[in-house]
């Protein structure tokens, strides 16, 4: 029997992470995934292969509607969906063979199969043709992530009535596509196909899309999706969809309590995930879980047994790919004696529409439920003279400040290259710095960075410059 000084189980961000650092720490290690490529969810059918889509559709969007004004003559325009997933599933294969490259590389021992525990200290993999091999491990990392959720009365046939999974290797353009799920995947894909020339229904049972994040954000995300030709349809509470044919009808209550119905060709159901544990025989090792089916950790997301620890989307809090990577590597370090400390109120959060939307920190919403004195500066990008040469005017950076010492409690941000933007807030907040400190900063000229410097000026005193 093979013995290993830990043993990490799923291998998508999270795993992969925590096997590669606790290999540098010099521990032995296995990891164990349950399918034949490595990367989880992100990189075969979540974050990886969602951006490749997303990319394709907005650089056909741009030669559609905006290469003319920017003195670009094109010819009769053409969306070819089979090549488009041709090159979604090759950026897919080069990132998750990249995987095994490091897993080698880091002479982490890879196993295929599903992982089960026998006791707190063996674990089981069964791999497709039904093949048992059991190893001794001194201590285990579940990093199993999570799935799709539905909702009662939706029987998801995986034909008409779709999840992410599917909505990424469709064989066609779909001629209305009703989302449920006003969230983040929702938005994304529905902003995929309706680039290319679908008619959407987002369906949101809150009173605003991506309702976790800043109201203002929601806000000015759904004056551009509508300007892309998105229905967004928010305060409505399905009551079911129904796949006839080719048809799929959902019916729906409004904000008034009428029954409202959408008739559609797909319905892709996105209203969440939910804690991925099947198989994992978590009562053989007494593993505790909670009522929402998360496992249970401490601070150090060690789980009510002692040797074995949970990380990412199986456990509380946001289901990011990045935040499984840094508790990946806090386990590890933890593990091996270090210190490590993760400040979850600064791990951002990203939609990747156009423009995208990024967001770290309080939300204005939660600082005013706190009853915490706050100063808000923002900055328009229609302002930015580096926007006005890429004609991306739409969205602005918000920043709140302490009212009393100015210190930054949250930067919310839509606009172009926003996902990339939000890490400079990110570095100021993890370093307690005030928005006039952002504001003395120099920053280069033209860049969307100088949104940002804008919006701490904003801030201070109300002195922004560009404005």
């Amino acid at each position: 029997m093979n013995k290993f000084d830990i043993t990490i189980i799923g291998s998508g961000p999270g795993g992969y992470v925590a096997a590669i650092r606790c290999a540098q720490l010099g521990m032995k290690v296995a990891l164990i995934e349950k399918y034949n490529t490595l990367g989880g969810t992100c990189l075969n059918v979540g974050c990886i292969p969602s951006k490749a889509l997303l990319d394709s559709s907005e650089h056909y969007n741009n030669a559609t509607h905006t290469f003319k004004e920017h003195g670009i003559e094109t010819g009769t325009l053409k969306v070819n969906l089979e090549q488009m997933i041709k090159r979604k599933n090759e950026v897919v294969k080069q990132t998750c063979d990249g995987i095994t490259f490091l897993m080698k590389k880091n002479k982490v021992e890879v196993y295929t199969g599903l992982g089960s525990f026998v006791s707190p200290t063996q674990v089981k993999i069964t791999d497709s043709k039904g093949k048992e091999t059991i190893i001794e491990t001194s201590k285990t990392i579940i990093a199993t992530g999570s799935k799709p959720v539905s909702l009662p009365g939706i029987n998801i046939d995986k034909k008409r009535i779709i999840t992410s999974t599917e909505a990424l290797n469709l064989s066609e353009i779909p001629k209305h596509l009703i989302v449920i799920g006003g969230g983040v995947i929702g938005l994304e894909l529905g902003s995929v196909y309706a680039r290319l020339g679908s008619q959407v229904s987002i369906i949101e049972y809150a009173d605003s899309i991506i309702p976790t994040m800043d109201r203002t954000m929601g806000k000015d995300l759904g004056r551009v999706l509508k300007k892309l030709g998105m229905g967004i349809n928010t305060s409505h509470k399905v009551l079911s969809a129904v796949a006839k044919g080719k048809e799929v009808i959902v019916k729906a209550l409004d904000a008034q309590g009428k029954e409202q119905e959408f008739k559609g060709d797909y319905c892709l159901v996105s209203v969440g995930r939910k804690a991925y544990t099947d198989g994992l025989a978590l009562d053989k090792a007494g593993v505790k879980t909670d009522e929402r089916g998360r496992i249970e950790t401490d601070e150090h997301l060690q789980t009510n047994v002692p040797n074995i620890y949970a990380i990412g989307d199986v456990v509380k809090g946001a289901m990011l790919a990045h935040k499984a990577e840094e508790e990946g590597v806090m386990v590890a370090e933890y593990i091996s004696g270090q210190k490590p400390h993760i400040n979850y109120l600064l791990i951002p959060g990203v939609v990747y529409t156009w423009p995208e939307v990024a967001s770290v920190g309080y939300t204005e919403e939660e600082l005013k439920a706190k009853n915490m004195a706050y100063k808000l500066g923002s900055f328009p990008f229609r302002a930015s003279g580096r926007a006005r040469a890429s004609m991306d005017l739409d969205g602005q950076i918000k920043v709140l400040a302490d009212a009393t010492t100015d210190e930054i409690l949250g930067v919310h941000m839509i606009g172009p290259r926003a996902a990339d933007l939000i890490a400079e807030a990110v570095v100021a907040m993890e370093f307690r710095a005030s928005a006039e400190d952002i504001s003395r900063m120099s920053h280069a000229h033209p860049t969307y960075t100088e949104a940002f410097k804008e919006a701490c000026l904003a801030a201070t005193a109300n002195r922004a410059l560009h404005v």
